[in-house]
């Protein structure tokens, strides 16, 4: 009977070592199957159409057509223009993103009287929506009854409201300013978070030793602080490369594609040549871009070392 009830209780027991090892996998697989769904099937989709003739409006001639995009792509006249804009886009959209937010985390991560109602007004543009920001800034720069021109000719520095969404090679320019503005709290959020985790003790004995503020910030606060500040630019650069909200509310990429990202051309070939298989074909290249990056940032930053002072 004894040796009954042993054969019984094994194979339970069995089975219980076997869902405590399948037990992490089985509570992540709600999660794995949601990215695959939605993150793996689609690019494995835009990579299949990359390399196929896909236009909406020409069912018939639907076909594998190699690297015909790829090397239509890089015949486009227009794209040398277009990763002209995206580099400019990015550098000084991130750049000044970065330092001003860098100086409103110092700024507020002092004591003084009225800083969490002035810590909730810096923040609320984080708090709003791209599309918002978007016809706001539109408005501001109008022609007609915008802002900028109303307060530019009240002060004597032009004669006439300038079309400034509407001018070549430089139409960008007020999107980036948009975009400089709507991503500063970001920046500020998670450098003040940090900041707020570099134990005081370190800054008291450098007070001790006679080190000033300008060379603790730069010799322990920053190399403190390191993997918040690369981890933040590194996704800060993704967002802004693939980010083409604001650029397709204010200008439409105009005139002539002269503020167009590629996230935005993207847009206007789906939009207006329904060409899918092109469309594709760019946002793979976008991939293998921010893959490279990603790859050379960490390696530049050395962020494995990153924390260590």
């Amino acid at each position: 009977m004894s040796a009954t009830n042993t054969r019984s209780a094994r194979p339970s027991v069995s089975r219980r070592r076997l869902l405590r090892r399948l037990e992490p996998y089985l509570l992540l697989l709600p999660a794995l199957v949601i990215v695959l769904a939605f993150f793996a099937y689609p690019v494995l989709k835009a990579v299949q159409l990359s390399f196929m003739h896909y236009v909406l409006f020409e069912p018939q001639n639907i076909a594998y057509s190699g690297f015909a995009n790829f090397k239509a792509l890089f015949a486009d006249p227009v794209m040398p223009r277009i990763l002209f804009n995206s580099l400019v886009w990015v550098v000084a959209t991130v750049g000044l993103q970065f330092v001003l937010g860098f100086a409103l985390a110092l700024a507020l991560n002092k004591k003084f009287r009225g800083k969490n109602g002035l810590q909730a007004v810096v923040f609320l543009p984080w708090a709003v929506s791209a599309f918002l920001i978007g016809m706001i800034f539109k408005w501001m720069f109008n022609q007609q009854n915008g802002l900028i021109n109303h307060l530019l000719m009240g002060l004597g520095l032009i004669d006439r409201p300038v079309a400034f969404l509407a001018i070549p090679h430089t139409s960008i320019i007020p999107v980036i300013i948009a975009m400089i503005w709507y991503g500063v709290p970001f920046f500020g959020i998670m450098i003040l978070a940090a900041l707020q985790s570099v134990p005081h003790e370190i800054h008291e004995a450098a007070d001790i030793d006679g080190a000033g503020r300008v060379r603790q910030l730069f010799q322990i606060t920053i190399p403190y602080i390191k993997p918040t500040l690369v981890l933040t630019v590194l996704l800060r650069v993704i967002w802004v490369f693939n980010s083409a909200d604001l650029i397709y509310i204010m200008t439409g990429g105009g005139p002539a594609n002269t503020s167009d990202n590629l996230p935005s051309y993207i847009f206007n070939k789906v939009g207006y040549t329904t060409d899918f298989g092109q469309a594709s074909a760019l946002g793979v290249l976008m991939l293998v871009v921010l893959t490279l990056y990603t790859i050379v940032f960490l390696r530049i930053t050395k962020y494995r070392e990153a924390g260590e002072i």
